[in-house]
């Protein structure tokens, strides 16, 4: 799969730091994930915390690549804001998921995924099958 048809992965924070932080940790960790487009959403506008859906839609426009978009939320009104988004119908690139999975795991394994060329449905499941995760 070539770079240009990777699945785009858009993290949504209440906060641009944790948003871009663990945006930089998956694609640490996914050594690198060269040709994955990864964006982050996070806070206002003004900097503030919160959510922001021109910084969501923007972000899934500058990721997508035409193989789809994945959508990790952190909080309850993030998840509020990319439903809201995806009911408009015109919002978001054709193809946009909002995918229910821990935020930092998750995007860890939605990125994997994505960088070894799992199309929209594998990195979805991948993404999800991070709540069974145990830690000990």
């Amino acid at each position: 799969m070539s770079d240009e048809q990777r699945v785009g992965i858009v993290l949504v924070s209440h906060s641009a730091e944790v948003a871009a932080s663990v945006a930089e940790l998956a694609k640490g960790l996914a050594g690198g994930a060269a040709g994955v487009p990864v964006g982050s959403a996070g806070g206002t506008e003004g900097g503030g915390l919160g959510t922001s859906a021109e910084l969501i839609s923007a972000a899934a426009a500058a990721v997508d690549r035409g193989a789809g978009v994945a959508v990790l939320t952190d909080l309850g009104s993030a998840v509020l804001t990319v439903k809201a988004l995806l009911a408009e119908g015109d919002e978001l690139p054709a193809g946009t998921r909002l995918v229910d999975a821990p935020f930092v795991e998750g995007a860890v394994a939605a990125v994997v995924t994505a960088s070894a060329g799992g199309d929209l449905d594998a990195v979805q499941a991948a993404a999800q099958e991070a709540y069974t995760y145990r830690k000990v």
